[in-house]
């Protein structure tokens, strides 16, 4: 494994010479956007598959 270091401008070791890329996701995700679309339907989806299950397990109807 290498190891990167370089002195600094005083002369003082510097352990952590090569930084990190930093990553900004500048989408947004708030309002009526595509993405806040699909996490809405997503749910939908689970919430009716999870009342069709319940209505089968209990054999009761949800409506009546």
């Amino acid at each position: 494994m290498t190891r990167y270091s370089m002195m600094d401008s005083e002369g003082k070791l510097n352990n952590f010479a090569i930084e990190p890329k930093m990553y900004v996701d500048e989408s947004n995700k708030m309002g009526f956007t595509e993405y806040a679309e699909k996490i809405n339907g997503r749910f939908a989806m689970i919430g009716f598959i999870a009342l069709l299950v319940t209505e089968v397990l209990t054999r009761h109807h949800f409506l009546n």
